[in-house]
């Protein structure tokens, strides 16, 4: 992928501050411009769809779809798309997620006026980008203890159903927004609980929080 002189740039993320302050920080450099804007996941992945988005910038927790399940669906749809991903927690999970969902880069919101220039500007190269607090909770969390590394094990549809279960919603209505069956909102629901050694929803809730996947 060839370098725009200008990179057109998409912003989602639930709280309209901040999607205004990271604006008005990316519009005062001259190679990148705001073009878009979406306040949810569902959202976010229809204007990240469209030709003239050549970057996406996605809070990793945001309404009805999460940033790492809109990077994921993006940068399947759209390989060329490049992702990065805000948020405000240097938990070594939520950056090793936003690589398996396609994200080139990790800026915590803290440092975003920053970083967040340069990490455009480097993922657009093709380098991958990591907020310098990151790297240090990575470095903390291996020499610590090599073992929180390792995944959880759920796959992308019960990461869904995860997400919409801790935001109080029913089977029924989980089974409309995924377009299934109760029963199989159900089954996935059992199988979720099984592999993450849990018992009810409130620690599935928890869980849901610790992950990145509602705010809490």
């Amino acid at each position: 992928m060839t370098t725009p002189l200008t990179t057109n740039i998409l912003i989602a993320d639930d709280h309209p501050l901040i999607r205004s302050g990271i604006r008005s920080v990316l519009d005062a450099a001259p190679d990148l411009r705001v073009v878009a804007e979406a306040s949810d996941g569902i959202d976010a992945v229809e204007q990240g769809l469209r030709e003239e988005v050549h970057l996406a910038i996605l809070d990793v927790a945001m309404p009805l779809r999460t940033g790492l399940q809109a990077a994921r669906e993006l940068t399947r749809r759209r390989p060329g798309l490049r992702v990065l991903m805000l948020s405000m927690h240097d938990v070594e999970d939520y950056f090793f997620q936003a690589l398996k969902a396609g994200a080139s880069g990790y800026v915590l919101k803290t440092v975003a006026d920053r970083d967040l220039v340069e990490a455009c500007r480097a993922v657009m190269r093709g380098e991958p980008f990591l907020s310098p607090p990151t790297v240090r909770a990575l470095m903390r969390a291996y020499l610590d203890d090599p073992a929180a590394l390792a995944q959880h094990g759920l796959t992308p549809r019960e990461l869904e159903v995860v997400k919409l279960v801790a935001e109080a919603h029913t089977n029924e209505q989980i089974a409309q927004l995924l377009v299934i069956s109760p029963r199989t909102v159900e089954r996935h629901r059992e199988n979720i609980l099984g592999k993450l050694g849990m018992r009810d929803r409130v620690e599935l809730t928890r869980w849901a929080i610790r992950h990145g996947l509602v705010d809490p």
